[in-house]
């Protein structure tokens, strides 16, 4: 069975056909993020951090460290600045460095800048998996000699010189182009996780069905593992959970083996809770005035002030269940325990002792 291994200082992370599904948290990229750059930008990693301790709180098993960062305003000051080839290389060194002072999950190192891939290589504790190398010709001639020279599984993104072909025949042939030039390079299969790249189903109807008849090609005929950017296939549309938990398990099911996506049910700020309050005086309830936050916001289903696993994680866990990836349940048991609150402790169980 194809088996791809991802290590950080004390834990393994293996994706592979015969193991529960890797997820791959997707939150520590400033791309689309303002609010994390800026603070980037000032050097200060405390969100940084924050993200990687909530994410593998809730169960990430794998953490993708991204350095796309703009920094405008030392931009407007250096010139360099303007060059990733500046920017990013030095900004993943800290991001590695941070992440593993915090957690010791195992890391995905993510770059389109080779030099950025190479210092997060050369930071990072045990074998990460690199994040990505694509069909152009440049891209491999660049990537595959440092996955080569780190002995590092990579991701393989199914898009060349072309660019993204609606084709899946095309991005099939894409996929298999990079694994045959990873073997030039003595890069087995099996270090290979190919990304087919997942349309917005808003935008072409077919393609969930694309993906799911790529994943079992990719799978039967390459025998690689897979990955994508899950939330892709809601991109714009309403309820996107509602999509992205059936669209998850359906892929499990097709033979995909993890996915970039973000593990955490984000917490409710105190702005919605009061534009909430504001409603429902409006409408006339009237509430407790010491009301906690916490029940509030679980009693008008608005979530919980708490960053905890999202509903996608509850998908996952429960395909990997039903597929006996999870055969005695304990995963899914422990997911849905109850927390144990202060001075409670474990209900009892069996026969009360008779004196």
């Amino acid at each position: 069975m194809t088996r791809t291994i991802v290590e950080s200082k004390t834990k393994t992370a293996i994706i592979g056909f015969d193991q529960p599904f890797c997820v791959i948290g997707e939150r520590i990229n400033p791309t689309g993020r303002k609010i994390l750059a800026a603070e980037l930008e000032q050097g200060d990693f405390s969100r940084v951090e924050a993200d990687a301790i909530a994410q593998a709180a809730a169960g990430a098993n794998i953490l993708d460290v991204n350095s796309g960062a703009v920094f405008s305003n030392k931009m407007a000051e250096d010139p360099r600045y303007a060059d990733n080839n500046f920017v990013e290389p030095p900004l993943m060194k800290e991001l590695i460095e941070r992440v593993q002072a915090v957690v010791d999950t195992p890391l995905c190192i993510d770059s389109s800048v080779p030099g950025a891939l190479e210092n997060g290589l050369a930071a990072a504790e045990g074998r990460p998996l690199l994040n990505s190398v694509t069909g152009e010709e440049e891209r491999l001639e660049l990537v595959l000699p440092l996955v080569k020279k780190y002995n590092v599984p990579v991701v393989a993104i199914s898009n060349d010189d072309t660019g993204i072909s609606e084709d899946p025949d095309v991005r099939f042939a894409v996929a298999k182009k990079i694994v045959e030039r990873a073997a030039d390079f003595g890069i087995p299969a099996h270090d290979i996780v190919v990304d087919p790249l997942v349309m917005p189903i808003g935008a072409m109807a077919t393609a969930g069905l694309q993906v799911f008849t790529l994943v079992r090609r990719l799978r039967e005929e390459l025998g690689v593992n897979t990955t994508c950017g899950a939330s892709n296939i809601s991109f714009g549309l309403p309820n996107r959970h509602g999509v992205n938990n059936a669209f998850l398990p359906m892929a499990m099911e097709a033979g995909m083996t993890s996915a970039i996506m973000n593990p955490i049910a984000l917490p409710v700020g105190p702005k919605k809770i009061a534009e909430k309050k504001a409603e429902i005086a409006a409408a006339g309830i009237i509430l407790p005035e010491d009301i906690d936050d916490e029940l509030f916001v679980t009693l008008f289903g608005m979530g919980s002030t708490k960053a905890k696993a999202g509903s996608e994680m509850e998908a996952i866990r429960a395909a990997n269940f039903l597929t006996d990836n999870d055969p005695s349940g304990s995963d899914w048991i422990k997911f849905n325990r109850a927390p144990v609150k202060a001075g409670e402790g474990r209900a009892r169980t069996g026969r009360r002792r008779r004196g």
